[in-house]
């Protein structure tokens, strides 16, 4: 019970990484909220929780928009007291990205609103809270992409790599409030939509190769997440985390 009496609001939380962290934090014992713009998964991760006994609500949530996540924030401490946890998850990449060039405008707009400014969005709205608790964790969702060069994905690199930034200078800002900010940059992931888009013959047989122990499966990312959540990490700030198996040592 790693998280025993803890509140976390895991946005993205209805598939991939953020339902594999909500499930893994309500059997840590978390009060679990789900921050979801899909409403059918949302709930079936809800669901899920309480079926194992965990405690979890579901927040339609879009993190593109100031007044949904503001309203993510102000249900989740209505419901259970508190935030003591924000893990900004949502995110990904997509087919339509690609070289600064050809990459569509709309793709990266769409990914600095999602990627970047939603994370800011979540942080915006939950440090108020923790401090009122007096500390916390945020832990943000990065990527392999935002630590070494990586080709036809301009769009995601440029919104994962600010995010990077954006995490320690939040570090430094929020130490005096005893909020720890840190980031977990996943590899390659088999999330329902890699799954797919390697079912579809988009995979990349080079980038599976550079994972040198296997693609991830997506309670491999969570449990960096958790260390980062508990108070294991009391005095870690600042850090990103590649969660990659091996993929930036190649």
């Amino acid at each position: 019970m790693r998280l025993k009496g803890k509140v976390a609001l895991i946005t993205g939380a209805g598939s991939g990484i953020g339902r594999a962290c909500a499930q893994l934090f309500a059997r840590e014992g978390a009060c679990v909220a789900i921050a979801e713009i899909n409403a059918d998964t949302g709930e079936s991760v809800r669901q899920q929780v309480e079926s194992e006994g965990g405690q979890a609500i579901f927040i339609r949530t879009d993190v593109s928009s100031p007044e949904s996540v503001e309203s993510a924030v102000a249900r989740t401490v209505e419901a259970f007291g508190a935030l003591d946890i924000l893990y900004n998850n949502v995110g990904g990449s997509t087919l339509q990205d690609g070289p600064v060039t050809t990459t569509p405008f709309e793709e990266f707009r769409r990914k600095i609103d999602i990627d970047l400014f939603g994370t800011w969005l979540g942080c915006r709205y939950a440090v108020p809270e923790m401090i009122k608790r007096g500390g916390g964790s945020i832990i943000n969702a990065s990527s392999i992409t935002a630590l070494r060069g990586t080709r036809n994905r301009a769009a995601y690199t440029s919104a994962k790599g600010a995010v990077t930034a954006l995490t320690r200078s939040m570090a430094m800002d929020l130490a005096e409030h005893q909020i720890r900010v840190n980031a977990v940059a996943p590899g390659s992931t088999l999330t329902e939509r890699i799954v797919q888009r390697r079912q579809g013959g988009n995979a990349r047989p080079e980038v599976a190769q550079r994972h040198i122990l296997g693609l991830l499966d997506p309670v491999d990312v969570a449990y960096a997440v958790l260390y980062f959540a508990s108070d294991e990490s009391r005095k870690t700030t600042g850090q990103i985390l590649a969660v990659d198996s091996g993929f930036t040592m190649t």
